[in-house]
């Protein structure tokens, strides 16, 4: 496969080194052991990786140059704490310091204005997080991660959300190539709105039309709140299942209410 030149901060991509994971070894003892200019080809023999994540993030219309070298920072980093001691493969430990590293620039840099402790906080949170999986090799709770840092559970959750990207209700997060599940589909609402009552209405006049799972179905998301993950685990079938036997009960019951 032919290598395309690509130009990122004056850097011709088709030309990066790419390391063996044997090579990667020795150069890390080298380094450890004072070589700097082990580091330096630690460093240009990653850059692919970096390139590889910077891909991810390319439909937010960010400069990719300037992505580039936030995410050099975090390859350096991870170089520079890497502990061979650990027996993980560098990119393992690498990746998500890499991408950490991009989203900390991205939230900096974002429209919505967060406090600067708050952001602190959710910074050393992220840090902490990422050190503790390594530490434990599983996800940390809230409390670890809390007890770690010397902040309250709660400091975690909402730190940690107010540096997150906003998100639309109606963002596709699923699709088996019939109908797409929306983010809005699995959220939980308790409250009374216009269109709730006007489902109810419709249950009514529609309901015993139904058949029995779509009956059960139509019950759970509507007046018992579940979401469709929920009620697709209760009775033994798909998310995508359950979205389609929804909307289809709430047309049959639409259409009787026009009739």
């Amino acid at each position: 496969m032919s290598k395309h030149k690509v130009d990122i901060v004056g850097v011709d991509t088709s030309k990066l080194e790419v390391l063996t994971n044997a090579e990667m070894v020795e150069l890390f003892k080298k380094f450890q052991s004072g070589d700097m200019s082990a580091r330096e080809t630690l460093i240009k023999g990653n850059l692919r990786l970096v390139l590889s994540i910077i891909k991810k993030f390319n439909h937010r219309g960010e400069n990719l140059d300037d992505l580039f070298q936030v995410g050099c920072l975090g390859l350096m980093k991870a170089i520079d704490h890497f502990d061979l001691s650990h027996e993980v493969k560098f990119s393992t430990y690498a990746v998500p310091m890499i991408i950490g590293e991009i989203r900390r620039y991205l939230r900096d840099n974002n429209s919505l204005r967060v406090s600067r402790s708050l952001r602190d906080t959710a910074y050393k949170v992220l840090q902490m997080k990422d050190q503790l999986s390594i530490e434990l090799q599983r996800d940390p709770t809230n409390e670890e991660i809390a007890a770690a840092i010397g902040v309250e559970p709660i400091d975690v959750v909402l730190s940690v959300e107010a540096i997150s990207d906003p998100v639309s209700i109606f963002s596709p997060i699923y699709n088996d190539g019939g109908d797409t599940i929306h983010l809005i589909d699995q959220i939980r609402d308790d409250s009374i709105t216009d269109e709730k009552w006007s489902v109810k209405l419709m249950l009514e006049e529609g309901f015993k039309r139904l058949g029995k799972r779509e009956k059960r179905i139509i019950h759970d998301r509507y007046f018992m709140g579940k979401t469709q993950v929920e009620i697709a685990a209760e009775i033994g079938i798909s998310q995508a299942q359950v979205s389609r036997l929804e909307k289809n009960a709430l047309q049959i019951m639409e259409e009787m209410m026009k009739s």
